[in-house]
């Protein structure tokens, strides 16, 4: 009973700490740019705003931190967006889920190879965690069809069985 307590309240502290980090960026997002630069600048602040500041754009005092990082970090295509773009137009569909699993299931036997060769993991344990890792690693890597649903399958992957896993593990526990 002590123990479902402590989780309980280890649960509600991360909760409160999340959500406290989330009021903390919506309110820094919110300040105006320029007055805030300023007053980093006139504290002789180690870290300032100086970085976000893009070329050639004119900051008027009404704009906002959020508004600044928006211009500052819009996505410019490369050469290698845009041929993927262009071949992934020609290529049917289905070939390009089958091109997604492909890479999926790369970056998961990598993992799966790293895990199993440096550390004492059994193939169970070392097969979840490289799903997952796996899923991350894709949903950062440049992939074939467009949109965040198929990183989001391949991510959700391997929370699942890590979730199944320990949910299976815990029941049998509690019976015995």
């Amino acid at each position: 009973m002590k123990k479902t307590i402590f989780q309980i309240v280890l649960l509600l502290i991360l909760a409160f700490a999340c959500l406290g980090g989330y009021a903390l960026v919506t309110h820094v997002l919110a300040l105006p740019f320029r007055a805030t630069n300023d007053a980093l600048h006139k504290e002789e602040s180690p870290v300032n705003l100086d970085f976000l500041i893009p070329a050639g754009i004119h900051i008027d005092e009404k704009m906002t931190v959020k508004e600044v990082m928006d211009i500052r970090l819009e996505k410019r295509t490369g050469a290698y967006d845009k041929f993927l773009k262009s071949i992934s137009r020609l290529v049917p569909r289905n070939y390009l889920y089958v091109g997604d699993a492909l890479l999926f299931m790369f970056w998961t036997f990598l993992y799966l190879i790293f895990l199993r060769v440096f550390t004492f993991s059994g193939y169970g344990r070392a097969l979840r965690v490289s799903l997952l890792l796996g899923g991350v690693t894709y949903y950062f890597m440049p992939d074939f069809s467009p949109g965040k649903i198929d990183d989001a399958i391949f991510i959700g992957v391997g929370l699942l069985i890590i979730i199944g896993r320990a949910y299976l593990f815990h029941g049998r526990k509690r019976r015995e």
